[in-house]
C-alpha cells in the first residue's frame, strides 16, 4: 500500500518526476564514461542503464511512470549495493 501511495504521489508531482528523470539520465551518462573510460569495469545491467538513460533523453513522452518508479524503487537500490562495493574493492 506504501509503495502504491507513494507511487500517486509521485505520478502527481511534476517537479519530483522531472527531478528524478534528470538523476537517472545523470547516472546514466556516467556509467556510459565509465564503461568507455575502462571496458573491463563490470556493472550490473549497465547496458540497460545506458539504454534507459538514452529512452529518458530522447522518448520523454514515450517512457511511463510505471517504469520510472519500478526504476527508482527496485533497480536504484541495487545499483547503489554493486557501486557501493565497487568503491569498497569487493
Amino acid at each position: 500500500m506504501g509503495e502504491e501511495r507513494n507511487f500517486a504521489a509521485y505520478q502527481e508531482d511534476l517537479k519530483t518526476k522531472k527531478a528524478v528523470e534528470r538523476n537517472l539520465e545523470i547516472i546514466g551518462e556516467a556509467v556510459s564514461r565509465i564503461l568507455k573510460a575502462d571496458a573491463g569495469f563490470q556493472i550490473k545491467n549497465a547496458r540497460h542503464i545506458i539504454g534507459t538513460r538514452n529512452r529518458i533523453i530522447h522518448s520523454y513522452d514515450n517512457i511511463s511512470d510505471e517504469v520510472i518508479w519500478t526504476i527508482v524503487c527496485r533497480e536504484l537500490p541495487e545499483l547503489k549495493k554493486d557501486i557501493d562495493n565497487l568503491l569498497k574493492g569487493e
